[in-house]
């Protein structure tokens, strides 16, 4: 089992920064590929960033690229999202999840077996 919470969401301009943080705590989340992924209102929930177990092989959404990106800390128990840049669509509530298999990574949702509650990033204009 893996329990996973989001933190450091917010309010902020276009063009701010901010960097969410996922703790992560369970057996074998250090050996789990950690992802990103959004959903904004009526919308489906959709892939940011993700990365593997070691840290060093990252992808990301094509949306994102070269404005975000995905960190992890074993030794802290948490993965991290720098947003740079920020843009008004890039206001969803954002989920951290946790897949199996931490060598591979992977952008596609039904991948990922353990889900955070997810916190909420909001971008005026």
């Amino acid at each position: 089992q893996v329990q996973l919470v989001e933190s450091g969401g917010g309010l902020v301009q276009a063009g701010d920064s901010l960097r969410l943080s996922c703790a992560a705590s369970g057996r074998t989340w250090r050996s789990a590929a950690m992802g990103w992924f959004r959903q904004a209102p009526g919308k489906e929930r959709e892939f940011v960033a993700a990365i593997n177990w070691r840290g060093d092989s990252t992808i990301y959404a094509d949306s994102v690229k070269g404005r975000f990106t995905i960190s992890r800390d074993n030794a802290k128990d948490t993965v991290y999202l720098q947003m740079n840049s920020l843009k008004s669509e890039d206001t969803a509530v954002y989920y951290c999840a946790a897949k199996h298999w931490g060598t591979v990574v992977s952008s596609t949702i039904s991948e990922y077996d353990y889900w955070g509650q997810g916190t909420q990033v909001t971008v005026s204009s």
